[in-house]
């Protein structure tokens, strides 16, 4: 079995994580590869797994591999778009699924393989609730990819049923604070903003603020 990652140069997909799948990797292949341009993909890899990436994908090119996967944190075809795990923890929703997916050309609308529902604590920050995203997005995989070794295919796919809707994208404007507001009634939108790259602000007298939140631990 040959598999392939495909993920943007700036996602939360860091060099260590990159190396835990590697390592984690070795008892399911000994072809396993990042790249960062789905124009790099390779016509003679089995598995192509689509994770924190950015652009939008040619459709001729998701058929160079056997399987296209995909982890998307909604019940499908309910959440489809961006961020759709900030947008339920926004919503003060205690349990999220993760659905593991066949990428197709529209959006979030090919066949799934796994779903599975996960708690997330509400008092966690922005780094932790990334962490717990990708290990429950690791355990959808792993689990493809150990039927696809002992079976020689992919698990039985089912059909996305249901209403669809869709979250749309997050911008640094999503990450306002109301000064009027307490900030237990806003917390959750604290723990999903980024330091870094789209902290939370808020506006007083015709000027703008940065807030940043960190654990004291």
């Amino acid at each position: 079995m040959k598999i392939q990652f495909l993920t943007s140069k700036k996602s939360w997909l860091t060099k260590e994580k990159k190396k835990f799948i590697l390592l984690s990797l070795k008892k399911f292949t000994k072809r396993a590869r990042f790249i960062t341009n789905y124009k790099k993909l390779n016509k003679n890899y089995d598995v192509t797994i689509i994770i924190s990436y950015y652009d939008i994908i040619k459709p001729n090119y998701l058929s160079f591999s056997k399987y296209n996967l995909v982890a998307h944190e909604s019940d499908l075809p309910s959440g489809r778009g961006h961020s759709p795990l900030y947008w339920q923890i926004l919503r003060s929703q205690k349990k999220i699924t993760t659905t593991l997916f066949e990428c197709s050309k529209n959006v979030d609308t090919g066949p799934y393989y796994y779903k599975k529902k996960f708690s997330y604590n509400e008092n966690l920050l922005y780094h932790e609730i990334k962490e717990l995203q990708f290990f429950n997005s690791y355990e959808l995989i792993i689990k493809f990819l150990k039927y696809y070794k002992k079976n020689k295919k992919a698990p039985p796919s089912k059909k996305q049923n249901g209403k669809a809707s869709y979250f749309k994208k997050l911008t640094k404007k999503d990450s306002k604070i109301n000064i009027y507001k307490s900030l237990k009634s806003q917390f959750n939108r604290l723990r999903t903003v980024d330091n870094d790259n789209f902290p939370a602000f808020f506006l007083y007298k015709k000027r703008k603020f940065i807030l940043k939140i960190f654990n004291s631990k």
